[in-house]
């Protein structure tokens, strides 16, 4: 039996011609704008501020207790009071020469069942967490829609999962999510918004609370400097790209899922 000979493989195997659109990643870019960030006083806010710094940026501060804040320009407001915010958002601005980003990082919690909770300290907690955000991205929103730049709104685990003895809390932070989702649809294309759902982290957040309502193992807590690089990597996102959501928390946290 006779067998046709196999033909030999040519030298060389042409292939497809490469699309010049996929010549290699889009590569995130070093982000050194100018950045807004709240609560930038202590935690999350301070190490956020540190990372843009250390990465280059230039940032201005809002928060109620600027006395820490050393390697940044600050401005003293409560993010609750809305008139205040305008005019330090507007005066953040002018100091940097516009924005390209807002953080908000402010806020605070009341513990506690609801009919235990005095009503004054559970609407203060809506209007820094949920309403100083509001406040400060409307103001803030002509300059980012000139520069194209983004904003990063800081939720939490408790914005996606509800537990006991934290309505105020947990009504602020799913509120945040929902405002975020809503602005990121009505900003398609003009200002790039991301949601940043941390769990628990280390910083002076607990500081205030009961005993019963502390972590009782800080091991299980995220730094806040992982947040902030989060943050960071989110800020220098190639334009076109954006990060909507991301959650972010220690390997053992037990909030989420």
């Amino acid at each position: 039996m006779s067998l046709n000979p196999v033909a030999p493989l040519p030298a060389t195997v042409p292939g497809p011609t490469p699309d010049p659109a996929l010549r290699g990643p889009r590569l995130q870019t070093a982000f050194r704008g100018r950045v807004l960030v709240t609560g930038g006083g202590s935690g999350l806010g301070a190490a956020v501020t540190a990372a843009v710094t250390a990465a280059g940026g230039s940032v201005v501060v809002l928060d109620r207790d600027v006395s820490s804040v050393a390697e940044a320009k600050a401005l003293q407001v409560d993010v609750a009071d809305r008139a205040s915010v305008e005019v330090a958002v507007r005066e953040a601005a002018l100091m940097l020469g516009g924005l390209d980003a807002v953080v908000t990082a402010a806020g605070i919690d009341r513990c506690g069942r609801l009919e235990d909770v005095a009503a004054a300290e559970w609407e203060k907690v809506i209007g820094v967490n949920l309403l100083g955000t509001v406040s400060v991205i409307r103001a803030a929103l002509p300059y980012l829609t000139v520069s194209h730049g983004r904003v990063v709104t800081v939720a939490s685990s408790l914005g996606i999962k509800a537990v006991a003895d934290a309505t105020a809390y947990c009504a602020s932070k799913f509120g945040v999510i929902g405002f975020s989702r809503a602005l990121a649809a009505e900003t398609r294309g003009q200002v790039g918004v991301t949601t940043m759902i941390p769990a628990g982290m280390k910083t002076r957040f607990f500081d205030d609370r009961t005993e019963q309502y502390r972590p009782q193992d800080d091991s299980r807590l995220n730094d806040p400097e992982n947040v902030a690089a989060a943050i960071l990597f989110v800020l220098g996102q190639p334009q076109g790209s954006e990060v909507r959501e991301m959650v972010i928390c220690h390997e053992e946290e037990e909030s989420w899922p």
